[in-house]
């Protein structure tokens, strides 16, 4: 471990897991040598934990597996994968059959015997829960499967998969993957996105406040509208589709107040809007996790630097646009 990161826990997992998570939608089969440079350079600086699924191109499953058995590294860090993801010609994969065949896939490309944390990439709310957490809990007995829960999934339906788990003496969901940012997300950015960012979800982090279930929070930069160079008038630098669709899930009025609020304390403080952005984000009573996109060592030393920026209670609501002085 390293002191440039921070460490946290979730049930069921018997090692340190890192608050920061490295995203490997990046990662690319075809280029090995540089997939490995960024993956040894964030483990070098204290990143355990990496986050892949089944839908992402490149290849990011093969690397990340290949990097871990290359480098013996199995017992020191934590997997995150995903599966049952809709295609255009499945669009209802939130399903045992379409699970067990995701996680197998998954498996085989990894090339391990197992699956730290597996989640459900999206969630189906119109498919009975008791099914799901049946066939989760085989695939853990199995030992394919060390703990699990959703991704885009609501609270709603998570408590209520969890309840079901209760009543039938089965294991629950440990952790969830909702968009949280400290802007608002007013527009999916992909189909079935959930966000617990904004006045609109204040039940929902409520509810993880109250149960402490960790979260990996995806997107805490707003897919790049919090990166520093996006303005009202400019995008920052980011490819055309990509900004075009952070402008539309988060270029709001009330959105871009926060973004320049965000600018005036990263002054003040001498450091980023992203790294603002991402004290914002540790500073609720959440059990947070962040998965970054960090595209080098540099990117996720920065990243790590707002581990140590706690918000006072004060500067969160003035941050967030709720109060109009500091």
């Amino acid at each position: 471990m390293s002191d440039a990161v921070e460490y946290g826990t979730v049930p069921g997992i018997d090692k340190p897991i890192s608050r920061l998570v490295q995203g490997t939608i990046m990662l690319d089969e075809a280029d090995l040598a540089s997939s490995f440079t960024l993956l040894d350079a964030v483990f070098d600086l204290g990143c355990t934990a990496f986050d892949t699924a089944r839908h992402y191109g490149r290849g990011n499953e093969a690397v990340v597996g290949r990097w871990v058995r290359e480098r013996g590294l199995r017992d020191q860090v934590f997997i995150i994968g995903k599966g049952a993801h809709p295609t255009p010609d499945e669009p209802h994969r939130v399903t045992p059959e379409a699970i067990a065949a995701d996680l197998d896939e998954s498996l085989r490309q990894l090339g391990l015997d197992a699956i730290d944390l597996y989640l459900l990439h999206r969630d189906d709310p119109g498919v009975p829960v008791g099914p799901i957490v049946e066939a989760l809990n085989e695939h853990q007995r199995a030992g394919k499967i060390r703990a699990f829960g959703g991704s885009n999934w609501s609270h709603a339906r998570i408590a209520a998969a969890n309840a079901y788990a209760a009543d039938h003496d089965l294991v629950p969901m440990v952790a969830s993957s909702p968009q949280f940012s400290l802007v608002e997300q007013v527009d999916e950015p992909w189909p079935g996105c959930i966000s617990i960012g904004g006045p609109a979800n204040e039940e929902a982090r409520a509810w993880y406040q109250a149960n402490q279930m960790a979260i990996f929070a995806w997107s805490s930069l707003a897919g790049g509208f919090l990166s520093g160079g996006f303005t009202r008038a400019s995008d920052g630098g980011l490819p055309e589709e990509a900004a075009a669709r952070a402008r539309r899930a988060y270029g709001t009025d009330d959105n871009f107040e926060r973004l320049d609020r965000a600018r005036k304390l990263a002054e003040v403080q001498g450091m980023t809007v992203p790294q603002i952005a991402l004290a914002y984000a540790f500073s609720q009573p959440l059990n947070l996790f962040a998965i970054v996109g960090s595209e080098n060592q540099e990117e996720f030393a920065a990243n790590a630097a707002a581990l140590d920026l706690r918000l006072s209670k004060a500067t969160l609501p003035w941050l967030d646009a709720r109060e109009g002085a500091l």
